[in-house]
């Protein structure tokens, strides 16, 4: 491992923050649609009607690049997908300057946002940190082929077994082992993509050393 800086992966309690979005076409609204929860503000000469029903402030007006202050002050993320490379790049240069992080359709922000696999019970994002971005639609599709609905239902049966685990195994480190033992059990495993979830549940508290019903 080198001490290259290479992009953090996380993800973002929405809670209301403020993005703006530049650009209102099918770009825009491909971003737009995986910022649910924000506040949207879209701002183009032109808003897909989509979009402006998605967004919870449309500005249809032409903005001057030369001052986007006006739409940056206060926002948390700025989106660059306007259909101009050059103008996008703008957007990028004037978010950096006012320390706003910002993501790019066409490159150069600071922000990706990744092709992401949800499930039920979690979430699996992939990127190639802008590398080749036709790479991670391909490999979320050959991960979301491969969970099946028995990864669901044992994130559901370890949650169950939290508090079970809690009170009878004293320390961090043993508790740990204990999951990992469940996840690493094939008789678990079997049972669940089987569908049986009580002899799932029956052959996870053998798998990490907890006491039958």
């Amino acid at each position: 491992m080198t001490g290259e800086a290479r992009m953090i992966p996380m993800f973002l309690q929405p809670s209301g923050q403020r993005i703006t979005v530049f650009g209102g076409g099918h770009v825009a609204l491909r971003k737009c649609q995986q910022f649910t929860g924000f506040k949207l503000t879209v701002v183009a000469a032109e808003i897909l009607p989509e979009l402006q029903i998605l967004a919870d402030r449309a500005v249809v007006a032409r903005f001057d690049p030369a001052n986007l202050a006006p739409y940056l002050d206060g926002i948390f993320l700025a989106v660059a997908a306007t259909d101009s490379h050059e103008l996008n790049d703008t957007i990028v240069a004037a978010a950096k300057q006012a320390g706003i992080p910002v993501n790019s359709a066409t490159g150069g922000g600071d922000v990706l946002l990744p092709s992401i696999i949800r499930k039920e019970r979690y979430t699996v994002a992939v990127s190639s940190e802008g590398l080749v971005p036709a790479f991670p639609p391909y490999v979320a599709a050959q991960i979301d082929n491969f969970l099946g609905p028995e990864y669901d239902a044992m994130l559901d049966l370890l949650a169950g077994l939290r508090t079970e685990i809690r009170t009878a195994i004293p320390t961090q480190p043993a508790r740990a082992a204990c999951l990992a033992a469940v996840l690493a059990s094939d008789e678990t495993w079997s049972r669940l993509k089987a569908g049986d979830r009580a002899g799932a549940l029956a052959a996870a508290r053998q798998a990490g050393g907890l006491p039958s019903d």
